[in-house]
């Protein structure tokens, strides 16, 4: 697989940053890191990790082996201890008499709320469990969830994590199209759904995005055919939130409510060796098919609780934390539900979107539970700046202490209005960087320790061992840029790609033999603080969200109109990166079109198409319809090119191409393009 090269960006001028941030000496004195944390970890690393995996876990078999790395690039952490994930996130903390902590303070976006103390989500997830086992569930099958940012996600996913089910959790705004791939790869044999969600305001389904993925010939108001679709799937766990009326499979579909009422809430968790598989979550990749990203046990929930409770310096007796992503995401596994649960967390989950009912919902949720630590997304942050800071003007944010971010790299400006907008002018902002594949935070600001700088994630975290390298893979030296790499295993690090092993290895570790690749570019300051530089092969960026290029296109030319797609990710203010395409279309529909960039109900039904097949957050910002693509003489398209179209910059070198006036005919027609 080839990449070009990092791209140049505006980040790239800002490196000389002399803005520094110095934890107060108060913040310090009472921060959970401290200094000789990153000494510690570098002498010996693997000790390092041992001592958090004993201190910050309940084992109920200790571990006597720390790493065995022989296998490589397949890392076995603590591999002969026993845990339970579910266990170590809830009933510990009531055995240790917490049990009246708050753990969720849940804010639905019609305004309902509830709250789950550790002993009340102890006894829903145990009722959970019990009825998982009921439906035939076994340790090591896979379960599908896929439901709205609700408190029965956390439960669901829990509840597979005690009785050592592989959660598998599909973003609640994914198509029928993508939840089905997920359901087949993984061979799930129940999918946790509800009637449906709140967002911006009204009640959308859910329910039949599901019955569509496991029955792809059904209509929303026929039969439904049961022998359709993915085999692996015995019965559907459907949630009530809505109260919208469902098409329901009889002896398939069980209500939630009514299998939790009809079982026990006293459930032993089932011990599991440190390496058994807790989730997958699929990521996109470069190739159309989505790869089904999977952790175990023992080490992610090891570098999760560590680096919750150092990159936050949660306090769990007296922080309110809220991380606002959903858990569709990985951000949502291990800040939402296993970070702050191990640690003992008190924490907000929001159901809605920031601007509903009103563009202060966030700020509004910020004073009303006093929350103390925000994590959230550059994107989101450049929204609320663009709304303007009049609206968090008129909300109480004082009690906020900790600000952090996440999914993409966040720009200087971005990062001083949150930290003095939100934030007060007092608080850390900690600019945290880390993957799917790589579980858990790995390079971050640690408040109480590091002078902060706005835009730069700045250093790894102890115990992780990170580099820039060149294409070579020789490390480059401060004030240069090249590729991103983990030169170490580390705790949390994926164990591989469900059911592809060669893929594994090919996507992450053949690029730099030996070192792992995350797909990123990034820079060293003259400082030696790390600056990320976005994706480097063809993964966008979308709102914190990764999208593979390959995979709309795949969306793009499913459709009947369309002969050839390429999909770039062209730089926006508001969401980082956004989706541009650049369609050839059938020769029997180019009469719908008089010249290059025109046809607007083309590029609307194309859209929606996308919509359709991959959700939402894939749409393309805009489409150009175009008569030809740049490829060289081998016949690869050049999305460089597109790329410097897009962003309306001078188009680069194009002597590669086999007809180097396609770029002229194509750059004429962006003149016109087709936003609808």
């Amino acid at each position: 697989m080839t990449h070009d090269a990092p791209s140049s960006t505006p980040l790239e001028n800002l490196l000389t940053e002399d803005r520094h941030f110095p934890p107060s000496p108060e913040f310090a004195a009472q921060a959970n890191a401290h200094g000789d944390l990153g000494a510690w970890a570098a002498a010996d690393p693997e000790s390092f990790w041992a001592d958090q995996a004993r201190e910050l876990l309940t084992w109920q078999t200790p571990f006597t082996e720390v790493l065995d790395w022989s296998g490589a690039p397949h890392a076995r952490w603590f591999a002969d201890g026993r845990l339970n994930a579910c266990h170590n996130a809830v009933d510990r903390h009531v055995e240790a008499g917490h049990g009246d902590r708050v753990a969720l303070s849940f804010e639905g976006e019609p305004g309902d709320t509830s709250t789950l103390t550790y002993a009340e989500l102890q006894q829903q997830v145990s009722r959970a469990a019990n009825a998982l086992v009921a439906l035939g569930v076994r340790t090591g099958d896979r379960v599908a969830i896929y439901l709205p940012m609700i408190p029965e996600a956390v439960v669901a996913m829990l509840a597979c994590a005690r009785i050592g089910a592989v959660h598998s959790v599909v973003f609640g705004g994914f198509s029928a199209e993508a939840l089905r791939s997920r359901v087949e790869d993984a061979e799930a044999v129940l999918v946790i759904t509800a009637d449906g969600g709140y967002r911006r305001g009204a009640a959308s389904a859910l329910k039949p995005a599901v019955d569509e993925a496991l029955d792809p010939h059904h209509h929303p108001h026929g039969h439904l055919d049961e022998e359709a679709g993915p085999t692996s799937v015995r019965n559907v766990l459907v949630v009530r939130r809505t109260g919208q009326d469902v098409a329901w499979v009889e002896g398939r579909d069980v209500w939630w409510h009514e299998a939790l009422e009809a079982a026990s809430e006293q459930h032993e968790p089932v011990w599991v060796e440190a390496e058994h598989p807790l989730f997958i979550l699929y990521t996109s990749g470069t190739t159309g098919k989505p790869k089904g990203i999977f952790h175990t046990t023992g080490g992610y929930l090891t570098q999760s609780a560590f680096t919750h409770l150092n990159v936050f310096d949660l306090k769990p007796e007296t922080d309110v934390y809220w991380c606002t992503a959903d858990v569709g995401w990985v951000t949502g596994h291990t800040y939402v539900v296993y970070g702050p649960l191990v640690n003992g967390a008190t924490q907000v989950i929001y159901e809605g979107t920031p601007d509903t009912p009103h563009k202060g919902r966030w700020w509004e949720i910020v004073e009303k539970y006093g929350v103390t630590i925000l994590y959230t997304a550059p994107t989101a942050i450049r929204t609320c700046m663009k709304w303007g800071e009049e609206i968090p003007g008129q909300f109480d944010l004082s009690s906020l202490r900790v600000l952090g971010s996440v999914g993409e790299p966040i720009n200087p400006e971005a990062w001083m209005w949150y930290r003095r907008v939100i934030g007060g002018d007092r608080t850390p902002v900690v600019d945290t960087w880390w993957q799917t594949e790589t579980g858990a935070t790995m390079i971050s600001p640690l408040p109480g320790v590091t002078a902060t700088k706005p835009g730069s994630a700045q250093t790894p975290m102890p115990g992780i061992s990170i580099d820039v390298v060149d294409e070579e893979a020789k490390s480059v030296p401060n004030g240069s840029g090249g590729y991103l790499v983990v030169t170490q295993p580390w705790p949390s690090m994926l164990r591989g790609i469900w059911g592809d092993e060669q893929r594994f290895k090919d996507t992450y570790w053949s690029r730099f033999p030996g070192l792992y690749f995350a797909g990123d570019g990034a820079k060293r300051d003259a400082d030696g603080d790390i600056w990320l530089l976005g994706r480097v092969d063809d993964v966008m960026n979308v709102s914190g969200h990764r999208l593979s290029t390959t995979e709309i296109e795949s969306a793009l030319v499913s459709h009947p109109m369309v002969a050839e797609a390429a999909v770039v990710g062209a730089s926006d203010e508001t969401t980082g990166q956004a989706v541009v395409a650049f369609v050839i279309l059938r020769a029997e529909y180019t009469d719908r079109v008089d010249g290059p960039g025109e046809g607007a109900d083309v590029a609307t039904t194309l859209r929606a198409h996308v919509t359709r097949e991959i959700g939402p957050i894939a749409k393309p910002r805009s489409i150009l319809v175009v008569t030809e693509l740049p490829k060289t003489r081998s016949g690869k398209i050049m999305r460089r090119l597109l790329r410097d179209v897009a962003e309306h910059r001078p188009v680069g070198d194009v002597t590669t191409l086999a007809d180097s006036t396609v770029m002229d005919l194509i750059a004429s027609g962006l003149d016109k393009p087709t936003e609808p």
